[in-house]
């Protein structure tokens, strides 16, 4: 980053800091990636916004690294795995930021990211949540980082899109900002307002398909939902569902319940049917 670069950063991180956020970090036995997460996140946010971690009864030492070296952090001390969703909402009603940033602990977050992705919220008073293009380790884009709602149709044009034509649904390389179903829970950024209005994440869902259901009842109230690629921040982490059995059966029962939140009872059926299928093809 050149010098003129390192001003424009800085003007707009000035102005940024009137705006109050407040970051949540879930964390669970990720010590040494949460480290390099805070440090990534000095001086821009830590000086000027209010971080949250809520820690789900790891045993690697997270919370004393936390009071050793982050003792500016608040920090919430579960006994247990409470899931994703359950632990972002104790830091989202314990703080007060007008806005909140989601942010998993396996991210790296380059200076002005953070004001840069507030900056294009805030001017744009009808988004309820936005998120930045999140970056693999090799610097390429991170897939299904934002995506259309899993109907029944959706989930059949991208299995024949992937499996087919051998090319994802989506231009996960896109430079363009754009209006999406859903964004990433691993970085979205989303009004207070919004969240008085449709409420807190569903906490049915352990982890997966949380973000998919808080985009989709913001968009029901009227708020729209932006991908802004102009933004980005590396996502270490969100590449091994494939080869993890157990996270894959936690995803496909946080498809199952989204789809008897929000789909018919045939859909849901419908559903089960083609999991089933999938399921006995990939074990075969």
């Amino acid at each position: 980053m050149n010098n003129s670069q390192n001003g424009a950063v800085e003007i707009l991180g000035e102005e940024m800091a009137r705006i109050t956020l407040s970051i949540v970090i879930v964390n669970w036995n990720t010590r040494d990636l949460l480290r390099a997460c805070l440090a990534s996140l000095e001086p821009e946010a830590m000086s000027s916004w209010d971080v949250w971690v809520v820690d789900n009864g790891s045993t690697d030492g997270s919370q004393q690294m936390l009071q050793t070296i982050f003792p500016g952090v608040h920090l919430i001390a579960n006994v247990d795995n409470r899931g994703y969703a359950a632990a972002n909402n104790q830091a989202i009603e314990a703080s007060s930021g007008r806005y909140v940033l989601l942010l998993n602990s396996d991210t790296l977050v380059p200076t002005g990211a953070i004001a840069r992705l507030l900056a294009f919220v805030d001017s744009r008073p009808g988004i309820g949540a936005a998120s930045p293009r999140l970056l693999q380790v090799d610097g390429t884009p991170q897939p299904y980082a934002f995506g259309h709602d899993p109907t029944l149709g959706y989930l059949l044009r991208r299995g024949f899109s992937r499996a087919v034509l051998r090319r994802a649904l989506h231009d996960w390389t896109t430079d363009v900002p754009q209006r999406v179903d859903w964004v990433s829970g691993a970085c979205m950024l989303v009004r207070r307002e919004v969240i008085d209005q449709v409420g807190l994440l569903d906490e049915r869902f352990f982890m997966y398909f949380e973000d998919n259901d808080w985009c989709l009842r913001m968009r029901q109230h009227g708020w729209t939902v932006w991908y802004v690629p102009e933004v980005e921040i590396t996502h270490l982490g969100g590449q091994s569902l494939g080869q993890n059995s157990a996270a894959q059966r936690i995803y496909h029962r946080s498809l199952e319940r989204f789809y008897s939140k929000h789909y018919s009872i045939a859909a849901s059926l419908i559903l089960r049917l083609l999991l089933a299928v999938y399921r006995s093809s990939v074990s075969i």
